[in-house]
């Protein structure tokens, strides 16, 4: 059985969600943004993104005039920072070769950077009404679940199926609203987990519900076991600011910056000196841990541990940049990098805070224990982060309480039980 479009879009017209990009008028960079950064991402963390990044540029010729640290320093947090790259390319190649209008041709959409064949089907069909498709991973198991395709949503024998799926089923009328649909319905109807098959409009088309396997298909990926890193990093300060270097433009948080960094090898950050001294020509002391944070990337984990150091000598030709750190937020970071400069400048009183948080978020993606142990650890970090250079007072004992009674006997034999201790302890009951 064929899937009903009037069914499934007059359901989106009655149950579709408020979000900012659809509401009218339709405006394709609007559009192109959201997509973008809905990539890989989660709706309701986008949305603020959104906003700000709209108020900051509203337009393509905003974007492309900005620096891309600009644009970096407002994606900070939205992870896969390719994109924003690619935007702020792709924005200067629309005021360069299209006067600043986005262009309505395919082939022209298709050929700009970090556009591919989803985005180009949804700014396509939902800003310019053309019979586009798109498949997404909610698509995917929407389309799948409908014709009872097996594999699973990472193979490429599936994807061009349901691509082919897709296009097929792509209506001349309300082409983008269909797409819009179809993703809404993976989203918040045809989920992975526990689908609501009594709610969804196109159930009298779905292969895998009259079969039963609506849970099973498609099949769960196998999971990879995931690497975890660990990097040092240096804390070097003079006054009130902080020295930052930054990343290459490709590969891993391509072009934000951070504290000078190097891979942990042995104890204690044993290779910053080295790094750095190769880097930028400075010679550094390690000092203390002032922060260690743990961060997920999608497809790894890492652990940052942050040193506070001490540096002779002037940067080498540009290689780093002194920042005060009133104006850190100016700067393009990753989420766990800003996280280690805000713990490494707190003191002991914001110990808890951090805690928590932190604590909250692993629990949340990876269980209770390996939260406790991250808390420890950035607990035990911030307290020493914000403790007196000088050696610590030996607390007094309290009022009435003597040295002796909180210490064993030298001898190491027990003390008499006292009558005064007699009478403290408890009965026991009858």
């Amino acid at each position: 059985m064929s899937v009903d479009a009037s069914r499934l879009l007059a359901w989106y017209d009655e149950r579709k969600r408020d979000l900012p990009w659809r509401r009218t008028p339709i405006d394709p960079y609007r559009v192109w943004i959201s997509e973008i950064m809905l990539q890989q991402t989660r709706v309701d963390t986008v949305i603020g993104y959104y906003e700000r990044f709209l108020a900051r540029f509203p337009t393509v010729n905003a974007l492309a005039n900005a620096r891309l640290d600009d644009v970096l320093a407002l994606w900070s947090g939205l992870g896969y920072y390719a994109r924003a790259r690619n935007l702020h390319r792709a924005a200067q190649r629309i005021r360069d070769e299209h006067a600043g209008r986005f262009p309505d041709d395919a082939n022209a959409v298709r050929a700009l950077p970090g556009i591919g064949d989803y985005t180009a089907g949804a700014v396509l069909s939902i800003a310019f009404g053309r019979r586009e498709a798109l498949v997404d991973g909610n698509v995917i198991r929407v389309l799948a679940r409908v014709r009872a395709l097996a594999g699973n949503p990472k193979e490429s024998r599936l994807k061009n199926a349901c691509w082919d799926l897709a296009r097929a089923l792509v209506p001349a009328k309300r082409p983008g609203d269909f797409n819009q649909a179809l993703m809404e319905l993976g989203a918040t109807v045809c989920t992975p987990r526990s689908p609501r098959c009594g709610e969804c409009p196109i159930s009298r088309a779905c292969s895998a519900r009259e079969q039963g396997r609506a849970e099973e298909i498609p099949a769960t990926p196998p999971k990879a076991k995931r690497p975890h890193r660990r990097v040092d990093c240096a804390v070097i300060a003079r006054g009130d600011r902080v020295l930052l270097v930054r990343r290459p433009d490709e590969g891993l948080l391509g072009g934000l910056w951070e504290l000078p960094s190097a891979p942990k090898r042995g104890r204690g950050g044993a290779t910053l000196p080295e790094a750095i001294a190769d880097a930028l020509g400075l010679a550094v002391s390690v000092g203390r841990r002032a922060a260690s944070v743990e961060h997920a990337f999608s497809h790894f984990d890492l652990t940052l541990d942050a040193f506070a150091c001490e540096a002779s000598g002037e940067v080498r030709d540009a290689a780093g940049l002194w920042v005060a750190r009133e104006n850190l937020a100016a700067y393009g970071m990753g989420a766990a990098m800003r996280r280690v400069l805000e713990i490494s400048a707190s003191g002991g009183n914001r110990a808890k805070r951090a805690c928590r948080r932190e604590k909250h978020a692993l629990i949340s993606a990876s269980g209770g224990n390996r939260a406790k142990r991250a808390c420890r650890r950035e607990k035990h970090a911030l307290i020493s982060a914000s403790a007196p250079s000088s050696p610590r007072r030996e607390a007094r004992p309290s009022k009435g309480t003597s040295r002796s009674r909180r210490r064993p006997p030298a001898s190491g034999k027990r003390r008499p039980r006292t009558a005064a201790r007699r009478l403290r302890r408890p009965r026991s009951s009858p």
